[in-house]
């Protein structure tokens, strides 16, 4: 049986295979990257974390320990202070051993010995700054034919890894900051967030114990430096936490080392007395688990002017249209899902008609409802779903989903003959009652946002589960109301193998009264060997069980291939 987790690795390697035949080459192979002037054919000089001084450490010489600034203490001004400190106890408090773990150095991170180093780029990883100037120039021409025919890209907020080739560090870990706007600030601070977390946690997935983290929001992003610095050291701390044997060095250049010997007290105080100064200066928002940005929920909710008709168009591809509403074949049942929901409950229809939202009525007045006022409530209902979406992704983008990923019972495997993703769901494998769902949500999201942006299918493989592995139909229904227009329109089939008459009895229900607008899509079968129509044997990767299952209740002609001219459905 392969895991998410074992494709995920083995993915891992294969990109790594690839640019380490750059070091595995013969030598009259290797002799256009490695010329015989390079810095790194003589002795090279490098910088050891020995001889780093750790911000836990006390000052040898007594009056440097004398020139460190004396920590405010607030409490004697509380009287000018309305409200007191920010915060009642330390969220930061005095730890040694984690303090111990922190560098904060000025220097040449090419110079630094270390398992990994950090490289801040863009998108097509060519971005030409001081920092990647200095490792691009000490690691050689094979760097760069490695980004040119390997890794070729990367996306804001994500990381990519390459050997340290000529740099004294093993690797280089390489992260696309974003572009500051004011007018996207929770967006940008959310995105250098991740690219800080994404980066300490590849180190750690790649057992490495020591990496320098450069300065990921340059002066070029338009980054406000205090900002940065914050977002910087809180989810260094937050990683320091949680992760007892890493060390974090933080390589900075003169304009930034200010700023963050500055602030670092706040988040990784030495002292009592850093740390009670720290309970007035903090910021009030301190991150989340993992030191991410907090996304505080909407108190107001905006509507546009009732007075005004609503137009609706009835195919919008856009990811952040207004109304992201069931359209097409969802509008003619939504009255009929509405009464025999109402049915099922208990409830009584007439009653949910009488009363509505009370503030709309009063803005609406007491006039005779019209159909463009029952399409509004639908689209107010559909831009809160939207913005509850939007949070979602955001989380998912951030929190660490390892428990759930690791699981294995959804990921995508390979295009049908159309070309689409393949996206495959092992029932078998998916704990509903020993799971949080909604981290199971969260995967879902982070797994499928980029991939429902185009046509896809889903493969869902019924074989051998039970009870234990089907959650509620209310949690079902709340998913399916959650995932936006395009999860829906662009989902050209789902289909289910091995299905059992249980099976097809939920599955007619749920797409007859919660998802009419996936019902053609559904198509169930009785083995595997009828998803070679539509998908190629080659580009079905499946569970040993499936196919063990499928031999014993199919026949072996399960391992015949499959050459069906027939078109798949589309």
């Amino acid at each position: 049986m392969r895991l998410v987790s074992d494709i995920y690795n083995e993915s891992i390697e294969t990109s790594l295979g690839g640019i380490a035949k750059h070091l595995t080459q013969p030598p009259q192979q290797q002799q256009h990257r490695r010329l015989p002037n390079h810095p790194h054919s003589q002795q090279q000089q490098f910088v050891a974390l020995s001889t780093l001084k750790r911000w836990g450490e006390q000052p040898e010489d007594s009056r440097d320990h004398q020139s460190r600034p004396r920590p405010t203490d607030y409490s004697q001004f509380a009287a000018n202070f309305e409200g007191g400190p920010k915060h009642p106890v330390s969220p930061f408090p005095c730890d040694a051993q984690i303090n111990n773990r922190f560098v904060i150095w000025e220097g040449d991170i090419s110079q630094l010995k270390v398992d990994a180093i950090t490289n801040s780029t863009d998108e097509t990883l060519t971005e030409k700054n001081r920092v990647s100037k200095k490792i691009f120039g000490r690691a050689g021409a094979a760097l760069t034919s490695a980004i040119i025919h390997d890794v070729k890209r990367c996306k804001t907020g994500e990381v990519r890894v390459t050997p340290g080739f000529f740099l004294p560090a093993k690797y280089i870990i390489h992260t696309v900051g974003p572009i500051y706007s004011e007018k996207y600030r929770t967006a940008s601070e959310a995105t250098l967030h991740a690219c800080y977390r994404n980066v300490l946690y590849k180190a750690r997935e790649l057992g490495l114990r020591t990496v320098a983290l450069c300065d990921i929001s340059s002066v070029q992003r338009n980054f406000p430096a205090d900002t940065a610095a914050h977002i910087a050291l809180r989810t260094i701390r937050r990683f320091l936490e949680q992760y007892r044997a890493e060390i974090v060095i933080v390589c900075l250049e003169s304009n930034a080392l200010s700023i963050y010997e500055v602030l670092a007290p706040l988040y990784f105080p030495r002292d009592q007395p850093e740390e009670r100064s720290a309970l007035w200066q903090l910021p009030k928002d301190i991150g989340g688990l993992y030191g991410e940005p907090q996304l505080a929920d909407r108190q107001i909710r905006i509507i546009h002017n009732p007075q005004h008709s609503v137009m609706i168009e009835a195919d919008d591809d856009s990811d952040t249209s207004p109304h992201d509403l069931e359209m097409g074949s969802d509008v003619e049942y939504s009255n009929i899902n509405l009464s025999l929901a109402a049915q099922l409950s208990g409830a009584a229809h007439s009653f949910t008609q009488m009363q509505g939202d009370l503030d709309r009525q009063r803005l609406l007045g007491d006039r005779p409802r019209m159909v463009y006022e029952s399409v509004l409530d639908d689209g107010l209902e559909g831009l809160e779903h939207q913005e509850r979406y939007e949070r979602l992704l955001r989380r998912a983008k951030t929190e660490d989903l390892t428990e759930v990923s690791g699981i294995g019972c959804l990921y995508q495997s390979g295009v049908d003959r159309l070309g689409r993703p393949v996206v495959v769901f092992c029932g078998k494998w998916f704990p509903a009652h020993n799971i949080d769902l909604e981290k199971a949500l969260l995967y879902l999201i982070y797994l499928l946002d980029p991939i429902v942006k185009g046509d896809y299918v889903i493969a869902y493989f019924h074989t051998l589960t039970s009870s234990n592995n089907y959650p509620s139909l209310q949690w079902l229904k709340d998913v399916y109301s959650i995932l936006p227009y395009k999860y829906k329109k662009n989902l050209k089939a789902f289909y289910i193998v091995h299905p059992t008459f249980w099976t097809k009895m939920m599955t007619w229900w749920f797409t007859t009264f919660m998802a009419p607008a996936i019902k053609t899509k559904v198509h169930s079968l009785p083995g595997v060997e009828h998803l070679y129509s539509a998908i190629a044997k080659d580009q079905l990767e499946i569970p040993a069980y499936i196919t063990e299952y499928d031999m014993a209740t199919n026949g072996i002609h399960y391992f015949q291939p499959i050459t069906n001219t027939s078109s798949p459905a589309s």
